[in-house]
């Protein structure tokens, strides 16, 4: 039976493609090290005792680069690429959320996702929320998010 750290990088894998697709960002120890570099709450989980069943990962960036992301300009590894290590930050790139099956739809992302939000909207000006989805669920979730925060959302087009 695997793990549920297993599981999660599984479920990254089929579900985003990263291996196929290099304009996306693949999650490795040393873009761990440069999202952390970021802000801390780049990277939540929720952990059930027996490993992660919740992943959230969100950039702060710029205001001129959620523009270019939105207009199609830069890719989403281009993005992180170009955030500068030091803010402000204006925006915040809601760039993914991966929750194993079992624990969908029990408000799990978008509690780690909000607190990961409140986090860097301590610390940095943040005027706005994008997103590019890969999912309705993606798309509910981002729109929840909005919401709960007040925070005007963006959405990069297909």
């Amino acid at each position: 039976m695997p793990t549920n750290f297993e599981r999660m990088i599984r479920l990254a894998e089929e579900f985003f493609e990263t291996k196929n697709d290099p304009a996306q960002i693949s999650v490795t120890e040393q873009v761990m090290d440069h999202l952390h570099k970021l802000h801390p709450a780049t990277l939540s989980e929720f952990d059930d005792g027996n490993g992660p069943v919740v992943w959230i990962l969100l950039i702060p960036t710029t205001m001129p680069l959620m523009e270019r992301f939105i207009a199609n300009e830069i890719s989403e590894k281009k993005l992180l690429d170009l955030t500068p290590l030091v803010g402000p930050y204006e925006s915040i790139y809601l760039c993914s959320a991966l929750v194993l099956p079992e624990y969908r739809g029990k408000g799990l992302a978008k509690r780690i996702a909000s607190g990961a939000i409140r986090s860097i909207t301590k610390d940095h000006p943040i005027s706005s929320l994008f997103y590019w989805a890969f999912s309705r669920e993606g798309a509910g979730l981002a729109e929840s998010l909005a919401k709960e925060t007040g925070l005007p959302l963006l959405m990069r087009p297909e």
